[in-house]
């Protein structure tokens, strides 16, 4: 019989930190709001004086619009921080554990770089806050760059430590790591965090205007891109194997549409990098090729979308663990592509099919496109607080299931 004294999260897993993370990629999806319908000319985003000044002088829609995304950014960044501060706790009681050991020698070993993944989202989100709140935050930026990439190398760093455990386990000799258990896309998990430093790190060159600054944010974040590249083609094609054998783990269900988190923010680093390379030396990409690679990208999102969405659907997963009565903290995968697929499609319609000419901003097919990625929002921030209280509200009878 189940212990109705204890919530699911008592139940600890380092999928957990994928809470932190939804809170954290819901702030960047509200600074959209910012960045796309805030005039801040000369400054590749809008920061506290050009926020200031379009509200001051605004109609009364964008006024809304700017007061919705204060409201938005101001209570997920706290969410990110508040869920981060826990994780790490948890995780520091749950290394004393048996369980920690039995998950170091499991497949689940690779669920730890959730916390890497975290950490570079928090990262990001405190920069966004810093943006927004921060009067005179841009005339010392030039020296924050520095900062924030030593910040990301070491985070990177922590990442590769352990990836590099896990690979050295289960590489060194055979039998150690379980191909039946194989079947999700739970062990791309490791990609994902690396691409998420990778994004921070490409944002000096986008943002910076010195050359030094610029290159090394370049290089830097192509090194990390690449690899979190091959490791998401490497990882999936074997799990990909592996499901078609024994079907696909019904918990780590929402891993499926784990590359759409990965593609927005792979994205996103080559657009800041091609920024970077416009403004800094020289190199031009046209709108056109823009949009072409923006529309590739969200096709690969697309197509991971109607997969997930069709397996999910078969087991039943959500209403099981999504409005039922069981819990798994793997549910929290769910966020991610939602928030993904939101700044996406805001990138897509905006620096895509407005850049290009092919729509007219804030006309009638601009709001219809919009209206997709506002959408997929509202989705995040539900689920988000669905399964907060699912596993950190009253006790529920189900207890968490870990995420393999």
């Amino acid at each position: 019989m189940a212990d109705t004294s204890r919530k699911p999260s008592d139940s600890y897993s380092p999928i957990y930190f994928l809470a932190s993370l939804g809170a954290g990629g819901i702030t960047v999806s509200f600074f959209m709001f910012l960045m796309f319908w805030v005039p801040h000319p000369g400054r590749p985003v809008p920061i506290f004086e050009d926020i200031m000044s379009a509200f001051a002088t605004g109609s009364p829609a964008l006024q809304s619009a700017i007061v919705i995304a204060w409201i938005g950014i101001a209570v997920f960044a706290f969410l990110n921080v508040k869920s981060l501060a826990w994780n790490l706790g948890a995780l520091a009681q749950f290394k004393q554990t048996e369980g920690y050991a039995a998950l170091r020698a499991s497949n689940a070993e690779s669920t730890l770089l959730a916390m890497p993944l975290a950490l570079a989202m928090t990262v990001n989100a405190m920069f966004i806050v810093g943006l927004v709140f921060v009067p005179g935050l841009w005339s010392v930026v030039e020296y924050l760059f520095p900062l924030a990439m030593i910040a990301f190398a070491a985070i990177g760093v922590l990442a590769f430590r352990i990836i590099g455990a896990f690979l050295g386990r289960v590489l060194s000799k055979g039998g150690v790591f379980d191909v039946t258990a194989h079947n999700s896309f739970a062990q791309l998990l490791p990609a994902f965090a690396v691409s998420m430093v990778a994004v921070g790190f490409a944002a000096p060159a986008a943002m910076s205007t010195n050359p030094a600054t610029v290159g090394i944010s370049l290089m830097v974040s192509t090194f990390l891109g690449i690899t979190a590249i091959l490791y998401t083609i490497l990882a999936a094609t074997s799990a990909v194997s592996s499901m078609l054998q024994h079907g696909t783990a019904r918990e780590a269900g929402p891993t499926l549409m784990i590359v759409i988190p990965i593609v927005t923010v792979l994205g996103i680093m080559f657009l800041r990098q091609n920024h970077g390379l416009h403004t800094t030396f020289d190199v031009h990409a046209s709108d056109g090729e823009t949009l072409v690679f923006l529309t590739r990208l969200l096709s690969i999102q697309l197509a991971f979308l109607g997969l997930g969405a069709v397996v999910l659907k078969a087991q039943g997963y959500f209403t099981d663990f999504v409005t039922g009565p069981k819990t798994s903290p793997g549910s929290y995968a769910l966020v991610c592509p939602a928030v993904a697929l939101s700044v996406m499609i805001h990138f897509f319609v905006n620096k895509g099919l407005v850049a290009s000419g092919m729509i007219a901003k804030f006309g009638v097919a601009y709001w219809g496109a919009t209206a997709f990625a506002i959408a997929a929002q509202v989705i995040a921030i539900w689920l988000v607080f669905r399964l907060n209280r699912q596993h950190f509200g009253t006790p529920r009878d189900a207890l968490a299931v870990p995420a393999e």
